[in-house]
């Protein structure tokens, strides 16, 4: 692939936070009128159009044929579709028993999570650094999860949903990461726009299966809310894209660490569309999952 700048991967970094703050936003209420699974697959059935719409602007601006897939980039992709898939099902469920900035927060341990699967299946040294970054991050999560007064199941519910669907993604993140490698080609812009094509068609596929044998009224009622649908899944492809433009030219931990700024979006999507509010205590342990996070990232 060409020499890029080495700011690109935090413009496309953060453009892609802001991007999918917006769309977790559209599909947060999506989830009251389809339900978390309706809402989930809107994202990908009506983003698949736009992939191509793109692919197709990347192969006319750069001149260049989509990059043949091989065998190892068809596995990881495949992978890492069906762990996305997973984790934006979990993502809404938590984000209709929480609110939206919270369950934002849970997800960002998704970056803490690819530093423990770095020590438990790669072998990693635990450093002092990390190993205080995991206990901030932890307590930071306890902090944003413990109800005010009494423990209530919801709320230890809705925080093992984002817990489970920060992992999901970070399987996604690793998946997709490698996958855009493995994929080449003469341009890194072609090989995420090709990337997020392939994905969107498994995935599209997969969904259409699921609804046609198992749950053909929730496809007649994503038919019918088609508007709004079209808003969430041009967002998840735009979105997306930048993603995997980011992870085309620089590693997942780096891109990760950036996005934690998807946190303070989240703040402001909240204050201005959900009319919710934030606690102390749960400022405060978003700011330890952030601090939590940037240091298992940087400290050796």
């Amino acid at each position: 692939m060409t020499a890029v700048p080495s700011w690109l991967w935090a413009a496309f970094t953060l453009t892609a936070a802001g991007g999918q703050t917006l769309r977790n936003a559209l599909q947060r209420d999506l989830t009251d009128t389809l339900g978390a699974a309706g809402a989930t697959f809107v994202r990908f059935l009506f983003g698949l159009p736009f992939s191509f719409a793109f692919l197709a602007a990347a192969c006319v601006f750069f001149d260049a044929l989509p990059p043949a897939p091989n065998a190892r980039a068809l596995g990881l992709i495949a992978l890492a579709s069906l762990a996305q898939v997973a984790a934006t099902g979990l993502m809404l469920v938590s984000m209709r028993e929480r609110s939206f900035v919270i369950t934002t927060a849970l997800m960002k341990t998704e970056a803490m999570q690819i530093v423990a699967f770095g020590l438990v299946f790669m072998g990693d040294s635990v450093t002092w650094p990390i190993a205080l970054a995991v206990l901030s991050a932890t307590l930071g999560v306890l902090a944003v999860s413990l109800p005010s007064g009494a423990i209530g199941g919801a709320t230890w519910r809705s925080a093992g949903y984002g817990l489970a669907s920060a992992a999901a993604f970070a399987v996604s993140t690793v998946g997709f990461r490698e996958g855009v490698l493995a994929l080449g080609g003469p341009s890194f812009v072609t090989a995420a726009a090709s990337e997020l094509t392939i994905g969107l068609v498994l995935q599209t596929a997969l969904i259409l299966l699921y609804l046609g044998v198992f749950d053909r009224k929730g496809l007649a009622a994503i038919a019918a809310h088609w508007r709004p649908s079209l808003s969430a899944g041009l967002l998840g492809a735009f979105a997306t894209l930048f993603w995997f433009l980011a992870f085309a030219i620089e590693t997942a931990p780096r891109v990760r660490t950036l996005a934690l700024v998807e946190v303070v979006f989240a703040q402001i999507v909240t204050r201005r569309m959900f009319a919710q509010t934030t606690s102390a205590r749960e400022w405060l342990g978003m700011a330890m999952i952030v601090a939590g996070v940037a240091g298992a990232l940087n400290g050796g």
